[in-house]
């Protein structure tokens, strides 16, 4: 219960960032896009600062919730950012949601509770051996490298939705390396141990970098098209790495019926609820003011 607490806490923490980021992306003059000049340019807004503060926040959390829990129930918990994205976004634009949203927030969340509950994950091992990191960086870096280059040959929301799932690999990246790290924290570690493991040097910098690919996914084109590749990338990513690298199982088996459901009712929350009027009126592209002269 706690790992699930501190997961729906970083979901709503990392939701609450996605829509501060988002208001500050489109700020951002054009020819800065994948510029490391674009975080010179947002880091001068406190709507920025103020989304990253939420970032650190719903990265404690996520630290709780990892070391608490297997990553297969932690990361998946994580597609409710949307819908609160969304709901969060109508609130400071004061736009009513309309009933479309709250049909596709029940299915997400449906989703999700049927997704998990058939697949009822089983925690693994709460490291990963050393020689098993090998592949799996080498792995995930060809992917985040087609992704990157197949966004540069394109532009607006398709380089959005390109950059989300690279962003979505980092960041399921992230949460293994952070869970690996943390298992230094066992009685035979301590502070000592997690503060010398090169996991959590290693998880600091995929932090980094998939947050960097998220803002020039928020750049790139509308908070709709980045935040459905965002949440299901993340959400499906780790569970691949709680299976490969932690030893997690899932049910399986007609188990399986039960767990395609749930991913498509998470699906199509996710369409209806990009579709939806709440999702155009308040997350897409403003056009920028005039200027005086």
């Amino acid at each position: 219960m706690i790992s699930v607490l501190f997961a729906v806490l970083t979901a709503l923490s990392n939701g609450s960032a996605s829509v501060l980021q988002r208001r500050a992306a489109l700020e951002v003059p054009d020819g800065e896009a994948m510029r490391l000049s674009l975080i010179g340019h947002l880091v001068r807004q406190r709507v920025w600062l103020a989304g990253i503060a939420l970032v650190i926040v719903a990265a404690v959390c996520q630290a709780v919730a990892l070391a608490t829990g297997p990553i297969s129930v932690v990361q998946p918990i994580f597609v409710i950012e949307l819908p609160a994205t969304l709901l969060l976004a109508g609130w400071m634009m004061r736009v009513r949601a309309p009933r479309t949203v709250w049909y596709g927030v029940a299915a997400v969340t449906a989703g999700l509770a049927v997704g998990l509950g058939s697949a009822a994950p089983v925690d693994g091992t709460d490291a990963v051996r050393g020689a098993d990191w090998v592949p799996t960086l080498l792995l995930t870096g060809a992917f985040e490298a087609v992704l990157i280059v197949a966004a540069l040959r394109v532009r607006g929301n398709a380089r959005a939705a390109l950059l989300g799932l690279a962003a979505a690999c980092g960041y399921a990246l992230t949460a293994a390396l952070m869970k690996d790290a943390m298992a230094h924290l066992g009685p035979e570690g301590g502070a000592v141990a997690l503060l010398t493991s090169w996991q959590l040097y290693a998880t600091a910098a995929a932090g980094v970098g998939a947050l960097f690919l998220l803002q020039n996914a928020l750049h790139a084109g509308s908070l709709v098209a980045v935040q459905p590749m965002l949440t299901l990338g993340d959400a499906l990513i780790s569970i691949l790495y709680g299976v490969t690298l932690f030893e997690e199982e899932l049910r399986t088996g007609w188990w399986l019926l039960p767990e395609l459901a749930g991913l498509g009712l998470i699906a199509a929350g996710c369409v209806v609820l990009a579709r939806s009027s709440l999702a155009t009126d308040t997350l897409a592209p403003q056009p920028p003011p005039p200027r005086a002269g």
